[in-house]
């Protein structure tokens, strides 16, 4: 994703289904790949082949058992919640500027 927002230029993004990670405990973050010979590469290579036989790193963090549904705003959020959407911003280096928290259209949190 952090390639996609660098190539394309994107200046704010939306995490859609957050409320399908409810429940699933420790969330793996993918935060770079590490190659045969145990180079780690932190960025998309421009080469696709330099993918070929990689292993992603994962960073591992505190999932949550809240249901989010109901939140409307982001403080309304469990705090593992919140930590894992700035987790996120921090490694694709952009905002998140909408989360989607249930299925209908008005389970939409506006971040700022």
């Amino acid at each position: 994703v952090r390639h996609s927002v660098r190539v394309n230029g994107l200046d704010g993004l939306a995490l859609n289904k957050l409320d399908t990670l409810c429940g699933l405990g420790d969330l793996k973050v993918c935060v770079a790949y590490k190659k045969q010979d145990g180079t780690i590469l932190k960025n998309f290579p421009a080469a696709l082949e330099e993918l070929d036989g990689v292993e992603p790193v994962y960073e591992t963090l505190p999932g949550f058992t809240e249901d989010i549904s109901g939140c409307r705003s982001f403080d309304e959020l469990p705090e593992t919640c919140k930590a894992y959407i700035r987790r996120v911003e921090e490694l694709i280096e952009c905002p998140v500027c909408m989360i989607g928290v249930g299925p209908d259209r008005t389970q939409t949190i506006e971040k700022n």
